[in-house]
């Protein structure tokens, strides 16, 4: 078994260009190159500036790394990239990156599941992940309620978004109030000067019938086209619309729903601990609601501070040296990038001959 190995993360599955390199579980550099300013005025990412934009920040971005935690490439005993899921041509860039680093440098390569990094990088703060979790991974593109048994080998999904993500949901209601893009932060920061009981917004999914079918799943689709009738209704009937308040609303319907779902699940498979992942992570209400409900079931929340919530090469590291000291098999060179890559995948090891 490889001790506390030093690995070198890529992310490029969106538009953060994410560089990380982890030694064991302490993080040694986290360089983060984003184009999401390049994508701001189109209200939504737009896959080819994102990849055109990892191609001209992945070199310097890679070198910054290297320099921040003070190695050379030579120093370093595996390199890991996001294979999937995430934007094809995006992907590509990193993991044609990824394997030319490898190649180069004569070093192990994995290639591995995005989701499966987002719960990972949790172990850099918090230590590692012994017992079994419940992972609530919740980001632009992804509501995913998973149960971890082992980063390595078991990943099990047992619900996800069957529409819009909570991500994709903030920032087309953002869009409806008048507020830039992404929508997260400036929601987030809206609806503290808004009673978020003001109005009574849809809770997806939650009906009994839905409960009999997608018990574990989430729709905010919904949630959307409600908020963006009442506040036609209120310019139909020449009202202001109170952004405070149906910012407030909005997110308490999204954190009720997403909560109650995870905490449910948790009590039905036995498990005592909650990861909370991915770019929604940071937002506030959703971990004040999941703190409250945990400590109410009596479950153990860890989560990562909220810069290691976004896409980040930290947790592309964090997943690979799990791996490379569990001595999983690496990937092998001609590996590809898959943009719908299972959540049980949590590696591309054996995949692919």
């Amino acid at each position: 078994m490889m001790s506390e190995p030093l690995v070198l993360g890529i992310e490029t599955s969106c538009d953060e260009t994410g560089v990380g390199i982890v030694r064991g579980h302490t993080l040694l550099a986290d360089a983060v190159a984003s184009s999401v300013d390049e994508h701001a005025r189109f209200g939504g990412v737009i896959p080819e500036v994102a990849s055109r934009a990892h191609l001209e920040a992945m070199v310097p971005t890679v070198q910054r790394a290297l320099d921040d935690a003070g190695v050379a490439l030579s120093d370093i005993d595996a390199i890991a990239v996001t294979a999937g899921p995430g934007l094809a041509g995006a992907l590509l860039v990193g993991v044609a990156a990824a394997k030319a680093y490898a190649l180069a440098a004569g070093k192990p390569l994995y290639g591995v599941n995005h989701l499966a990094a987002h719960i990972s990088v949790d172990t850099l703060e918090n230590g590692p992940i012994t017992d079994p979790v419940l992972g609530l991974l919740v980001s632009g593109g992804h509501s995913s309620l998973l149960q971890v048994d082992d980063l390595a080998t078991s990943v099990r999904p047992l619900g996800a978004t069957i529409d819009d993500a909570a991500g994709e949901a903030y920032d087309k209601v953002a869009r409806l109030l008048g507020l830039p893009f992404p929508g997260g932060p400036p929601i987030d920061a809206a609806a503290r000067d808004g009673d978020p009981a003001a109005i009574a917004f849809p809770r997806g999914l939650t009906g009994a019938r839905d409960m009999e079918r997608h018990r574990y799943d989430f729709s905010f689709s919904g949630l959307k086209t409600a908020v963006a009738r009442w506040i036609e209704a209120r310019e139909r009937a020449g009202q202001p619309v109170p952004v405070a308040d149906v910012a407030a609303s909005f997110q308490e319907a999204v954190c009720d729903v997403l909560t109650r779902k995870a905490v449910e699940a948790a009590r039905t498979h036995g498990i005592d601990t909650m990861v909370l992942g991915g770019g929604v992570a940071a937002n506030t209400r959703l971990r004040a609601m999941a703190e409250t409900r945990c400590a109410d079931a009596g479950l153990r929340l860890r989560f990562p501070r909220p810069k290691l919530c976004t896409d980040n090469g930290a947790m592309v590291a964090a997943l690979g040296s799990h791996l490379a000291t569990a001595e999983v098999a690496p990937s092998a060179l001609d590996i590809p990038a898959n943009s719908s890559l299972p959540v049980d995948v949590v590696s591309l090891a054996d995949r692919v001959s």
